[in-house]
């Protein structure tokens, strides 16, 4: 690994043949459900939602990915909001999870967003000591329900 000065950080939209060569085998590391017909299908669903893969590559190879997306509501205002953020397992502490989040920062400030969040799995320890570093905080619990999908989508 060349170090960030040689990382690229783009954008892939729907459809891009990147999605499934290039990020997908990243992103099923965080998502390990995630094959390709679903990624297709929550891409396509999420798109008009404002659903947006970032990846950062060195070289010529992926080593991470951002899903995220713009969210206007009443806490906040605009937030931009992380997904999924994931570098591969052969590129950590090498400066990509910063790069990205670093890149989505500035992003979030261009567009006029007052905070950048993302939810991060209790049992991720590791992730949150980075988010920490990276200056975010723990600011909200987050609360679910499982349910299970109705017959019919």
């Amino acid at each position: 690994m060349g170090g960030m000065a040689s990382m690229k950080i783009v954008d892939v939209g729907p459809g891009d043949p990147r999605l499934v060569s290039d990020l997908l085998p990243v992103l099923a590391q965080l998502r390990p459900h995630m094959d390709a017909p679903a990624l297709a299908a929550v891409y396509e669903e999420g798109w008009p939602q404002g659903l947006r893969f970032t990846a950062a590559y060195d070289a010529s190879s992926c080593v991470g990915v951002a899903g995220w997306r713009i969210v206007a509501n009443t806490s906040s205002i605009r937030k931009l909001y992380i997904d999924d953020l994931v570098t591969s397992e052969t590129s950590r502490s090498r400066g990509v999870g910063q790069a990205l989040v670093s890149h989505l920062v500035e992003r979030a400030a261009v567009l006029g967003c007052t905070v950048v969040d993302l939810d991060s799995g209790v049992q991720r320890s590791r992730a949150h000591r980075f988010y920490m570093r990276e200056g975010m905080a723990i600011s909200a619990f987050h609360f679910t329900i499982a349910l299970s999908p109705a017959a019919g989508g």
